[in-house]
């Protein structure tokens, strides 16, 4: 076993032109979630309990598109979704649609550990919460300032504001949007950049697991249900790897990206970096995505083909490391 190793993200698909303060204080962040993993890792915590306390402070936290700060729906409410997975055995979990969970991918992980199933949304999710006694709050709580502009921009475009930080073409502003040539299932959309949130971890032990959280798109349908709940395209972890993507969710969803590099270094004997790097690559087609993945070697990866993503790892050996180009 090489040690254990531990990475992070807030999401890919970065504006050039972000500023430097919110690239500070994103890095802060990263650098603080970072902290948290490597202090339960050296207590000889699991990798399971390791990525849900990061995702948790990530989902705490506004400043990315997950838990509190998360993006609007079309009617200006949060749907939240999550999964989480445990490598040895591939037990997993996953939520969606949900609206009062402070947590959500901790109710992930309670649907892995505490039911029959691998997956709860909307209704059934929520009661289940009650039942298991999570913290809930109103749905306002999830709101930001930030957030509730967004939407009326995006409104005002009458458009999914994919994301409203990347300039389109060396332009900026709603207007650019409206011309963008990224498209989602052959529509067009406003510019890329989700932000959503993931951790991947391996223990000492070898033990991979992976966790991702998020909001999803701003101005979204209400009921649209992106990669990061879904097994095997947002989230994937098994004896080999732990991977957790983000971006342009419905190519991750098409592609199963997150399974696919554990696929390529099985079948093709691929190490971790040539995994990571082969699936964004070939695996994507015109999609914009990016993605974070440790191996039970203790290596660790990140990979993307948008203009940034948010990102921090380190290893039981010193290394740390954390990025937004």
């Amino acid at each position: 076993m090489g040690g254990w190793a531990i990475a992070v993200h807030g999401g890919a698909g970065v504006d050039p032109n972000l500023p430097k303060e919110r690239q500070e204080e994103a890095k802060r962040l990263l650098t603080r979630c970072l902290d948290i993993g490597i202090s339960a890792l050296r207590s000889n915590l699991p990798a399971i309990d390791v990525v849900e306390l990061v995702v948790r402070e990530l989902e705490t936290d506004p400043l990315f598109n997950s838990g509190r700060g998360s993006a609007l729906t079309e009617n200006g409410t949060v749907e939240m979704e999550a999964s989480i997975m445990d490598g040895p055995k591939r037990r997993c979990g996953a939520v969606s649609g949900l609206t009062t969970v402070k947590n959500p991918v901790s109710l992930a992980r309670l649907v892995m550990d505490k039911t029959p199933h691998s997956y709860l949304a909307f209704a059934g999710a929520e009661e289940f919460a009650r039942k298991q006694g999570v913290e809930l709050v109103d749905n306002g709580y999830f709101i930001t300032e930030d957030n509730v502009g967004m939407l009326k921009l995006a409104k005002e475009a009458n458009s999914i504001l994919f994301d409203y930080r990347v300039p389109t073409l060396g332009t900026c502003g709603v207007g650019a949007a409206l011309e963008s040539p990224i498209l989602m299932n052959g529509l067009p959309i406003s510019v890329y950049a989700p932000e959503t949130v993931g951790c991947v971890v391996v223990d000492r032990e070898g033990r991979c697991a992976a966790a991702t959280s998020t909001g999803g798109l701003m101005n979204k349908m209400n009921g649209r249900i992106g990669d990061s709940p879904l097994i095997g395209s947002g989230t994937y972890a098994c004896d080999l790897v732990g991977v957790s993507c983000t971006g342009e969710g419905e190519a991750i969803i098409r592609s199963t990206l997150a399974r696919e590099v554990a696929a390529v270094m099985e079948y093709k004997g691929l190490n971790l970096h040539e995994a990571v790097d082969y699936v964004i690559k070939y695996r994507l087609d015109e999609g914009k995505a990016g993605l974070i993945a440790v191996s039970k070697k203790g290596e660790v990866a990140c990979g993307f083909n948008t203009t940034g993503m948010f990102r921090g790892c380190a290893t039981e050996d010193g290394f740390m490391e954390v990025g937004v180009w």
